[in-house]
Order: C-alpha cells, then structure tokens, then sequence
C-alpha cells in the first residue's frame, strides 16, 4: 500500500515470533518521550483511555499534542500508530485495500484497521487535512458500536477492547475549509491545547535542543511577541517545535540570529514585510 502519511515501525527489526504474538511490537514505544505537563491533561486523558473514549485534540501548530500522545502511549503501555493526514490520505489508505501478488490478490490492513484488530493507540494528526471520506470511515469507531466496515472485503471488524482514537486539529484552519462538522466532533471528548507557560516552555526548550536555560528564557520571549502578530497579518506564531529547532542550531555553533532567522523568521512567512518586522522583532527581543 502506498504510504501516505502512515507512521513507520520505530526498530526496523525482522519479523520475530514476539512479532507475530504482538503484530503491533514495533510500535511500542522503547523510552519514556520527554514531556512536561501544563495542566491536568495527563488525568484527563487516563480517564478517556478508562473508559477507551475516542478523543480530540485541539490546539495550534507544534504545541507539543503529538508528543503528548507519544508521551501516553508509553504511559499506558499501548503500541501507538500515527497517520499525519493529509489531502491525498484517503479511506482505503486508512482501512486498506487488495494488492496484486503472484498468487493473485491479496487483501493488506490499512494502520487503522491493524489498530482495531490488535489494539492500541490510533493517532489521526491534523484530521482536517484528510480527505473527507475518512470521516466517514471514523464514525462507527467513535460511537457505542466501536466497529470498522470493511466494505470492499465484506468483513465488520470489532474494535479489540484496548483500542482507542485519538485525532487532533488547529482550530486556527477553521473558516479556510478545513473544520469537523458537528457529526464527527460530538462522538468525541475534547480538550484544548495552549502554548505551555513562558517557564515551562522554556524548560521544554532548554531539555530537548541542550541550549543554555537563559537562552531558552530568550526564544521564548521572542515567541511570545510573535503570536500576537496573528491578528496582523501572521498565520501563526513562533510555535515550541519551532524554538526547539532554533535552540538545536545555537546548540550546534550556530549564532543565536542566524539560528532564530532559519527556525523562525524565515519558516514563518514568505511575507517580506512581514519577515522584516519579525527580524526587527527578534532584534529587540534579543539585544
């Protein structure tokens, strides 16, 4: 099957008899992912996973969801299958589809419909971008029948009883045509995801690309300033992920600057205008 976005086993190791006794090995998590809390995100999800509610994440680019998820995969002890979704990602990428081999066809599960089979944890990131038949295809899986049409191969599948969806979104791309409709977002509980607190993310900074905790302290500020330029004219703002990649760089030579106007200025807009008011900001914002 064509990979569209279907997240790869982490190990890359050969088919074992611990494989074929758990089909899903090679996505188990084999470190604790670093991840520093803001709220009480970590019980409420313990909570939904209780009770294997489908849940919706919601929040702005590179605030930390995936690694959030990541983070309670390990936790929880489950395999954890992601699909970055995007335009072309179809339903049959999702559940799968018949494939031609020298005995004739063949039928290959899809990430989705292993996920359903064995159990674990399916992450659908920016379900938005998807194209829209793949909503369709979520329904049953996200309400009390928790089952998996598999139309073209005539099979119902149940979900197993430790499956969970788990899909996530940017509010910010609402009114551009990419929102759920209310069909798809009330078979799911939901929470919200911020920017962490200035310290918190600055920690966050500081832990994942090893700069200086003052530096850190510095990107962070500067983020802080441009996601209030949001309502000028800015998509979005300077994101954690986004400081992470310019506290890798200073941590590897690179000049504080010429780091912050590779990971932020420049990935932040095409815009010259814009650009030159974010240099100038960054100017300000790092003496």
């Amino acid at each position: 099957m064509p990979d569209r976005g279907h997240s790869q086993p982490g190990t890359g190791a050969p088919v074992t008899a611990d494989t074929v006794a758990d089909p899903l090995a090679a996505y188990r998590l084999g470190a604790q992912p670093y991840y520093a809390p803001t709220g009480n995100e970590v019980a409420l999800f313990e909570h939904a996973w209780r009770h294997r509610l489908p849940l919706l994440l919601k929040g702005p680019t590179g605030c930390g969801k995936t690694r959030f998820i990541e983070h309670m995969a390990w936790r929880l002890g489950q395999p954890l299958v992601t699909v970055a979704c995007n335009e072309d990602l179809t339903a049959a990428d999702l559940v799968g589809r018949y494939l031609l081999d020298a005995q004739g066809t063949v039928w290959q599960d899809g990430p989705l419909t292993q996920v359903v089979r064995h159990g674990g944890i399916c992450y659908l990131d920016e379900v938005v971008e998807a194209h829209p038949d793949t909503t369709v295809v979520i329904h049953p899986l996200a309400d009390a029948r928790r089952v998996l049409p598999l139309d073209r191969k005539g099979e119902l599948v149940h979900a197993h009883p430790d499956f969970q969806l788990v899909v996530s979104y940017n509010p910010g791309h609402q009114g551009r045509g990419k929102e759920l409709k209310p069909s798809t977002r009330q078979r799911f509980v939901a929470f919200g995801f911020g920017y962490p607190a200035p310290e918190t993310e600055a920690a966050i900074v500081a832990h994942e690309s090893g700069v200086d905790l003052s530096v850190a302290r510095q990107l962070v500020a500067l983020a802080a300033r441009t996601r209030t330029l949001q309502a000028q004219g800015l998509e979005e703002g300077a994101s954690t992920r986004s400081l992470v990649h310019a506290g890798l760089l200073v941590a590897g030579g690179a000049d504080l600057r010429d780091a912050v106007g590779m990971a932020v200025v420049s990935a932040l807009s095409d815009d010259l205008e814009i650009e030159q008011a974010l240099h100038a900001l960054a100017e300000a914002c790092l003496g």
